[in-house]
């Protein structure tokens, strides 16, 4: 065992009086150490449910046979902190999840690991941590909320940021705003359309790193404690069996995961946190690539924000292996990767069939022939950049426009709620990247502004920030290489005309090669705006997006 060299042998006496000290008996200190990882706290409503579950894994932990013991791990409400600079400290968190959680492991020598998180960043930030860390380890999520009902529709988070658009609009009253923002959001659990925490805590699933139902079983269910103890046990058995997370997500399972999340419609942070991930695996992973896999992988699932359907209703069709099962018919998944039931892909997902059409279409009958994810490139974004395809109107697939250019959310936000941004414009909101923020803040609040004043279908957004899950409409984030490091969208001027074809894959500066060149001679580095503290550590070490914002050193 791993953890023998904390528990065996005469060196190991002092560290065995420290067992004592905590109450441990002779007998747990002979069974393989397991450490719990609890995403727990009481800010994040996706969190306040998981001393629940950590309790019920602890529960089949024991009842395997392994002794199970608790450490945390952090998580920021990315709701709560959009629209000011705690938005900032939102996406560093994963690298912060992922290196304290690594330490604690390795410190104590842990034999096996399951993780519990719930929300966006400390999903990946897990996943990271696993791959380093690399003892066996199985996940299990909070769960997702239940979908709010307002005026006898299905409602969710977007609905309310969306909401706050249209009273600046003038069309809906602060007594409809109160009723949302009481009902919007009814359970515990990760909010409840496909934004990043679903989105990821189902790409677990796909990973082969979670249990069935992982993503998709609503918090507030019973059988999330069942999953949970299954969780607990299934860890046990990968221990018996020396399987582990290196042995699990390989090359070939992040394929398998970009390919079902262009059929789920994924947040675009998927596209951050999947190279992050490749990135621990030692595979450089490249977004463009993606525009290959969404070529021949249809979109099958409309979620909110993208369509009227929830994480309950997936759960209902079948879940996430029903997904991937109406994806083996075409040939389109690696069904021999290995999962954490130490069975494969194609012995899970064998017969988990499609139970709701309308929620999850068949392969014959997609949404669209091609993903819900596209990566455009062009002199505006020469490494890349995202866009959630499935989620943007008909008539903006293909657009032309005047550059509003910001270089800040805060002003870009003002301008549009003071009806300054008009039908067609693009608007540009720019050092928000990952070193430029820094922290690449999520542009929720504009994207919601723009939905709210009725200007969903004629305005694109284009930014290097990235974009909520919540966030629908012509929303084009990670542009990449930023502008703090001179990236093309730091040269963009008020009034140049941008033009975007989602269809084809492109971005366009509409300006002459040599304009371009004599813009970037005489662009000069913006001072940093944060030069103390984590912040400032993290900015000198990030990569632009489409490197998924991992931390190298220079």
């Amino acid at each position: 065992m791993k953890s023998d060299a904390v528990k065996t042998g005469m060196q190991q006496a002092p560290h065995r009086s420290l067992f004592n000290a905590l109450g441990m008996t002779k007998e747990e200190l002979e069974r393989p150490l397991v450490g719990i990882v609890s995403s727990y706290n009481e800010i994040v409503p996706g969190h306040m449910n998981l001393d629940k579950i950590v309790e019920a894994v602890k529960m089949g932990v024991a009842m395997a046979g392994g002794t199970p013991i608790v450490f945390p791990a952090i998580a920021v409400c990315d709701g709560i902190a959009m629209g000011h600079i705690g938005m900032k400290y939102s996406l560093v968190t994963r690298d912060l999840i992922a290196d304290s959680t690594e330490a604690m492991a390795l410190a104590h020598q842990f034999d096996a690991l399951v993780m519990v998180p719930n929300c966006d960043k400390n999903v990946p930030g897990l996943l990271m941590a696993a791959a380093r860390i690399n003892v066996p380890t199985v996940f299990v999520s909070g769960g997702p909320m239940l979908a709010g009902h307002v005026k006898g529709k299905k409602r969710s988070l977007s609905s309310m940021f969306e909401a706050v658009g249209s009273y600046a609009a003038g069309t809906m009253s602060a007594e409809d705003v109160e009723e949302f923002e009481n009902k919007v959001c009814p359970t515990c659990g990760s909010c409840s359309g496909m934004y990043t925490a679903n989105s990821m805590n189902c790409l677990t699933e796909v990973l082969g790193m979670g249990l069935k139902g992982n993503g998709t079983i609503p918090a507030v269910y019973s059988e999330r404690l069942k999953l949970a103890k299954h969780a607990g046990m299934a860890v046990m058995e990968m221990y018996r069996k020396n399987i582990r997370p290196r042995d699990i997500m390989t090359k070939d399972a992040i394929l398998n995961a970009l390919t079902v999340d262009m059929a789920l419609g994924c947040s675009t942070n998927s596209m951050l946190h999947l190279p992050a991930i490749a990135h621990e695996i030692g595979w450089d992973f490249d977004i463009t690539f993606a525009n290959e896999i969404s070529a021949k992988t249809p979109n099958l699932c409309h979620l909110a924000p993208a369509g009227p359907t929830y994480m309950e209703d997936l759960n209902e069709a079948g879940g996430v292996y029903a997904v991937m099962n109406e994806l083996s018919k075409l040939d389109l998944l690696n069904l021999d990767c290995m999962t954490v039931t130490g069975k494969t892909v194609g012995e899970n997902i064998k017969n988990c069939v499609n139970l709701n059409p309308e929620v999850i279409r068949p392969v014959g009958h997609p949404y669209s022939a091609t993903g819900g994810l596209a990566v455009l490139t062009g002199n505006l974004a020469p490494d890349g950049s995202v866009v959630k395809r499935s989620a943007v109107a008909e008539e903006m697939l293909v657009h032309e426009g005047p550059a509003r250019v910001f270089d800040c959310e805060e002003d870009a936000i003002a301008a549009i709620k003071g009806g300054k941004i008009v039908a067609g414009d693009v608007v540009v909101i720019r050092y928000e990247g990952p070193k430029g923020g820094p922290g690449m803040r999520e542009m929720l609040n504009p994207t919601s502004a723009i939905a709210g004043m009725g200007l969903g279908s004629s305005v694109a957004l284009i930014t290097d920030g990235r974009f909520s899950g919540a966030s629908r409409g012509a929303s084009i984030g990670h542009v990449s290489p930023e502008a703090a490091v001179g990236g093309p969208i730091a040269l963009v001027e008020e009034g140049d005309t941008i033009k975007i074809n989602i269809p084809e894959n492109t971005i366009t500066l509409d300006i002459s090669d040599e304009e371009m060149a004599a813009r970037k001679a005489k662009w000069q580095p913006r001072q940093p705006k944060v030069t103390t503290g984590y912040l400032a550590r993290y900015a000198a070490m990030v990569t632009s997006g489409n490197r998924g914002a991992v931390l190298e050193i220079k």
